[in-house]
């Protein structure tokens, strides 16, 4: 296999599993807070990028919304598919590239949250280019005026917990603040000589990329799946909360 399957390696083989982790425990919490950022009516449509297993698109699809996800794993979507026969629900899953989607309509309003797509590289892409064509694809697919609700690694609570032996044994990338880890650490069959990277991101540089992809920055919060708050970036935050807003 090549270096650009690694993030494919590891969401095929972790779907099974993906929701016996702890972080997934508050979905309707995070459901909630969607509804109330989104602001949309009963029946408007949403995207739902890096949707991995459903669980927002499912609950979204539940209390009425028109949901479409997209992930790059067959077998997360396969999750996510066999929930949705069970209980009769209609939400349109695609598998596809978050940095390629091509889609024939315009959504309402989009999320791209708990690291389903953003901030995943492979050991081939550029790490400056990758997650703005996520953001241009998300533009071209929402109407003007539609919100936008993206979280993100936090790149301080990444640069503050590596060390430089980390650096020179190549872990973490200070320039582009991008951490590299084998999947034997990641999966217990995993293969050793194979690795994923995941970048880290400045509140200053989302607010760039948000703007040159066609969105205007309405608020910017820190985070952590299960618990976000409406409260300032702290340093060792797990993620920012960027909400944007898509322009004419």
């Amino acid at each position: 296999m090549t270096a650009d399957n690694s993030w494919m390696i590891f969401f095929e083989q972790h779907a099974s599993e993906y929701m016996e982790n702890p972080f997934v425990a508050n979905t309707d919490f995070e459901v909630d807070f969607i509804e109330e950022e989104l602001k949309l009516p009963s029946g408007a449509a949403i995207l739902d990028v890096g949707c991995g297993t459903g669980r927002h698109s499912l609950e979204l699809a539940r209390r009425g919304y028109r949901v479409t996800g997209i992930d790059l794993s067959d077998k997360m979507l396969e999750e996510a598919r066999e929930i949705a026969r069970t209980e009769e629900l209609k939400v349109e899953f695609i598998q596809a590239d978050a940095t390629e989607f091509n889609l024939d309509r315009i959504f309402d309003g989009c999320i791209c949250i708990c690291e389903g797509a953003f901030g995943l590289l492979s050991m081939g892409e550029d790490p400056f280019q990758r997650d703005l064509r996520i953001l241009k694809n998300v533009s071209q697919v929402l109407k003007p005026g539609a919100l936008f609700l993206l979280t993100a690694l936090n790149g301080m609570k990444m640069i503050r917990q590596y060390q430089e032996k980390d650096v020179e044994e190549g872990r973490f990338d200070p320039v582009a603040v991008v951490e590299t880890t084998p999947l034997s650490e990641m999966l217990e069959e995993g293969p050793e000589d194979i690795y994923v990277r995941e970048k880290g991101f400045l509140a200053t540089e989302l607010k760039l990329m948000l703007e040159k992809a066609g969105f205007q920055l309405e608020n910017i919060w820190g985070g952590t799946a299960g618990n976000w708050k409406r409260e300032r970036l702290r340093l060792d935050e797990m993620e920012i909360m960027a909400v944007s807003q898509k322009l004419k």
